[in-house]
């Protein structure tokens, strides 16, 4: 049964067409079935199923006096109907009436003949209007989706020749220079990346825009935080980042759609982009003879001799020539052939989907997000208010104890200490804060905006609670503040803490955009989210650890030797300030990690394990295993 099989109507009796040798092949179509030309077959009704007689075979003769014999369904048996000579040459026949009891059809009745009528012919514009139909519902389920339409990109230029070479030397960088790790080569890698991008918006007319310029320097910016900082979770935050403004910049967007979902347009333009490249190569293969190849291949095969005869004589030559040059040149084995490959793809394919953004970006604002429907005033302000006096008072019982209640908190809620206290309160003051950002979110969907009045109505209620909300962000900082005097600095602390600091950041940029418009907005928390992932990574997060921790020694000599060792290399400047043996015990686990990792090229170094190398060659380790573990620096360690 195909596809577009008509329904069968309840009580409609199902035609058939009798075909002889003339009309082989043709498909016969009823309502809900459909059969080969010149064979019978059984007409379905609603109340009995007729038995067809047994189809004739291709070529074979029908019997005399008839084409091929059909069976009507009637309500109360089969009935052979004789095909007339006008069926045996092709004609439909066997119309089936839309109501009425089973096999009631035109000429109902014994022996009835089938007959070319209005009555019980088959109507060929209906049948062609059916089909008609049912091809324009494929084509309706086959199109894309109305937002897919709307933020399809126009179409590509070709691809310039120095797009593609720039994009050949982005993926040989990859290969060359990121198979030992990350570090100042991830930057260097990503530069032809940027001038494909560059070349391609020149063959596309695009012109750099302000915001556009923001972006791509603060890509760069976050791409130096791999090659300042060994710790691999502020580079990656970094990394990510970098992205983010890099699908920003390609795609000049200014709306919450495009913010959110412009980094995804990468994907699209990964597939799209290698095709893109290839048929810029294959129009150029037309045309590139060997008088324009072959010259240009001769040249670099001669420089490249040059290089290798003179190089080779020159670090024979002399040693420290030879150091630096065995530096510099990026150590490529066999071994790592499969590794370096993917990266040479997986380059070469990023730097093609940049250059592809850029030349036909996909329009993520015209995304529409339509706003929901306007409430009326006490429908929408009741539960804000109501939360605005929440909040009112839990920030004078906040204001109360910072001026002077500790002891009697501490008295009523049974802890030793306020650091034990503001340690159980700080994680659900930041999930109070991030929940208030989804609420003033839906309650902006949802606000009244029957003119001038509302809108100042609206302004003061939520403006209201962010305010409040500041005050939250800076009773969870005091917290935790308190926290770590207690306990000392951690990754997880540090990091909550930048977290909140944002948070309070995003809740001024709401207020401003109240009172100056919102426009601005999304690309303003854009703009700050990048900022602090760059002051987060420049301000080294490890090496902010250790130094409080080490000044937490000299003040107490509490110190917590076991969560040392899992630190990175940039905490190294700070540990080494520690007096033995604690200096030796807290730096074995950097030590360790140094020399598992064995000698690392210049370009997967960062500055903070270049720093690390320095002091650990210095001012070797001193301190024994039994001395450290007397400490306790290889005991398990459990957060408080």
């Amino acid at each position: 049964m195909s596809e577009n099989a008509d329904e069968v109507d309840s009580g409609a009796a199902e035609g058939a067409v009798a075909g002889g040798a003339a009309v082989q092949g043709s498909a016969a179509r009823g309502a809900g079935a459909q059969g080969p030309a010149a064979q019978g077959f059984a007409a379905q009704g609603s109340g009995a199923q007729g038995a067809a007689a047994e189809p004739a075979k291709p070529g074979s003769a029908a019997p005399a006096g008839s084409g091929a014999g059909v069976a009507a369904a009637g309500g109360g048996g089969a009935t052979a109907l004789p095909v007339t000579a006008a069926a045996a040459g092709g004609a439909h026949a066997g119309a089936a009436a839309s109501a009425g009891p089973a096999g009631a059809g035109a000429g109902a009745g014994a022996g009835a003949p089938v007959g070319g009528g209005p009555a019980g012919g088959f109507d060929a514009s209906a049948w062609q209007a059916r089909q008609a139909l049912i091809q324009q519902q494929r084509a309706r389920a086959a199109a894309p989706a109305a937002w897919a339409v709307r933020i399809r990109p126009a179409q590509a230029a070709p691809i310039r020749t120095a797009t593609l070479i720039a994009a050949l030397v982005a993926g040989l960088a990859a290969a060359l220079l990121l198979g030992d790790g990350m570090g100042p080569g991830l930057l260097v890698a990503v530069l032809p990346a940027i001038a494909a991008a560059y070349f391609a918006a020149r063959a596309a007319g695009r012109k750099a825009r302000p915001w556009a310029v923001v972006w791509a320097v603060g890509c760069v910016a976050l791409l130096v935080v791999p090659a300042l900082r060994d710790s691999a979770w502020p580079a990656t935050l970094a990394i990510l980042s970098a992205v983010s403004l890099a699908s920003l910049a390609l795609h000049g967007v200014r709306t919450w759609p495009g913010v959110l979902f412009s980094p995804f347009g990468f994907v699209d333009s990964a597939v799209n982009g290698v095709g893109w490249a290839w048929t810029g190569l294959r129009s150029r293969s037309g045309g590139l003879g060997r008088d324009r190849w072959l010259p240009v291949a001769k040249a670099a095969a001669v420089a490249l001799g040059l290089l290798v005869v003179f190089g080779t004589l020159f670090a024979s030559a002399d040693a420290a020539f030879a150091d630096l040059l065995g530096d510099l040149t990026p150590e490529v084995s066999v071994g790592d052939g499969p590794v370096r490959i993917l990266l040479f793809v997986l380059g070469a394919v990023l730097a093609l989907a940049a250059a592809r953004t850029t030349a036909a970006p996909l329009r993520w604002d015209r995304l529409r997000i339509a706003p929901g429907r306007a409430r009326s005033r006490l429908e929408w302000a009741l539960p804000l208010v109501v939360l605005n006096l929440l909040f009112a008072g839990f920030n004078a019982v906040q204001l109360a104890v910072l001026f002077g209640g500790y002891d009697k908190v501490l008295k009523s809620t049974g802890h030793r200490s306020y650091a034990e206290y503001a340690q159980q309160g700080f994680w659900q003051l930041l999930w109070a804060t991030l929940l208030t950002l989804v609420v003033i979110a839906l309650a902006l969907r949802w606000a009244p905006r029957g003119g001038a009045g509302d809108r100042r109505f609206v302004r003061a209620v939520l403006g209201t609670l962010c305010a409040l909300t500041l005050v939250v962000v800076a009773s969870a900082l005091r917290r935790m503040d308190f926290y770590v005097d207690a306990y000392g600095l951690t990754r997880l602390r540090v990091s909550v803490a930048a977290m909140e600091l944002w948070l309070g950041l995003v809740l001024v940029l709401i207020m401003a955009a109240g009172v100056f418009g919102a426009r601005w907005l999304p690309r303003a928390v854009a703009g700050s989210a990048a900022a602090a992932v760059l002051a987060f990574g420049l301000l080294s997060p490890d090496g902010m650890v250790a130094e409080r921790n080490v000044t937490r020694f000299q003040q107490d000599a509490k110190i917590d030797l076991a969560y040392f060792q899992s630190l990175s290399a940039d905490a190294a400047p700070a540990l080494d300030r520690l007096p033995e043996p604690q200096r030796s015990c807290a730096l074995r686990g950097i030590n360790d990690d140094l020399a598992e990792a064995g000698d690392v090229p210049w370009y997967a170094m960062s500055l903070g394990e270049y720093r690390a190398r320095k002091i650990l060659r210095e001012r070797p380790l001193k301190a024994s295993y039994e001395d450290c573990s007397r400490l306790g620096t290889f005991g398990s360690r459990v957060e408080p």
